[in-house]
Formats: C-alpha cells, sequence, structure tokens
C-alpha cells in the first residue's frame, strides 16, 4: 500500500509523522518511510532538493516544477516502485498533490498542466491513501514564522500561502475517495493520535 501525507507548510506533518515513526517501530511493523523532495536513498535526487530549497537560488516556476518532476521520477525508481513491487507498505511525506497545490495552484502554472506533467513522469503511480493536515493559512503562517533559518519555499509570502491551501482544497475536491483529512490545528498529541487512527483503520493494524 501507498499511503502519503500531505499539508502546507507549518502544518505539523513532520512532527506527526516522527510520532507515526515511533508508534509503528513499538508495534514491530514493517514499512518503508520517505520524503519529497529528496528522499534519503539518492543522491542525485538530494542534490535536486539542494536546488529546490536553497533560498540563494532563484528558478522559474516551471524549472521548479520540472525539478520536482525529477526529483520524483527518481523517487519511483529507486524506492517507491521496488517496494510497492515487494508489497511493502510505503510512506511518504509529500508526493504529487504537494506539486499540483505548490506549482499548479500558488505558482500559477495550472493544477491540470501539472497533473498531466507529473501523470507522464509517474506513470499514473498515485497513492492508494493520502492524509492531508489540514490548517488554515494563518495558522500555518504563525508557526513557521518562528522557524530559522527557513527554506526557499517557506520564505513565501503570505498569498502564496493561501494560495497553497486553495489548490489543496481544488485537488481534494479531484480526489475525495482516497483523501483522509486531519484537523492539524489541534495539539500535536492529538494530531498524531488522529493520524494513527487513520493509519490503524487503512493498515489493519
Amino acid at each position: 500500500m501507498f499511503i502519503t501525507f500531505e499539508g502546507p507548510d507549518g502544518s505539523g506533518k513532520t512532527t506527526a509523522l516522527e510520532g507515526l515513526k515511533k508508534y509503528l517501530d513499538g508495534k514491530d511493523f514493517k514499512y518503508v518511510f520517505t520524503r519529497e523532495p529528496g528522499t534519503h536513498c539518492s543522491k542525485e535526487a538530494n542534490q535536486i532538493r539542494k536546488i529546490i530549497l536553497d533560498k540563494e537560488n532563484n528558478i522559474t516556476p516551471m524549472t521548479e516544477a520540472i525539478l520536482y518532476a525529477a526529483d520524483r521520477r527518481l523517487h519511483l525508481e529507486k524506492l517507491i516502485w521496488p517496494a510497492l513491487l515487494k508489497k511493502e507498505v510505503v510512506l511518504c511525506d509529500r508526493y504529487l498533490d504537494s506539486s499540483l497545490a505548490y506549482q499548479g495552484k500558488a505558482r500559477k502554472l495550472g493544477i491540470k498542466e501539472i497533473k498531466e506533467l507529473n501523470e507522464i513522469v509517474t506513470e499514473n503511480t498515485y497513492p492508494d491513501v493520502t492524509i492531508f493536515f489540514d490548517i488554515t493559512p494563518a495558522e500555518a503562517a504563525k508557526r513557521v514564522d518562528s522557524r530559522a533559518p527557513k527554506d526557499r519555499m517557506e520564505l513565501e509570502p503570505d498569498s502564496f500561502r493561501e494560495d497553497v491551501y486553495t489548490g489543496y482544497q481544488e485537488v481534494i475536491k479531484m480526489f475525495p475517495k482516497r483523501f483522509r483529512i486531519v484537523d492539524a490545528s489541534k495539539s500535536k498529541e492529538e494530531v498524531l493520535e488522529q493520524v494513527i487512527k487513520i493509519i490503524n483503520k487503512e493498515l489493519s493494524i
């Protein structure tokens, strides 16, 4: 099974995933955990991650979208496809939906156009389940603003964050059957509890 985790910067997604990994390890449950951009198993993908997130870099929206797509292809070839062929559970921090929200909507490249680009790159590999960390752009901005240092994406203005959130809402409407929504405005403990409940149900743990 292929499960992805999505949400705006500042949604608490990464913190919750650390808690989820500890929970699954405690259950002695076998899974593959990975992330985008820059899966840990690929030197090439990590080089792309540095280009994308380095705040000193000035790249166009289309170049950014293509870099994410190239990273995703490497990710599939080196980790996701081999793991799924072995019937392993793959948990991924960000995937295709991030590109639809960030580059498609917020970068104004078009959700439809970025979807088509990524369907070519991924050979239509979609997650079975996507857990979305739902939080308002204003609340997410408060969390991001407390971080230091910030990467290139985290330095974007409030209008960009609002467009990302709107983009995610449009994507959820496109794929309602695979999305599970978590109220990310709650405490860290409550958010983790929601995630674990979903995972337990989907994986029959």
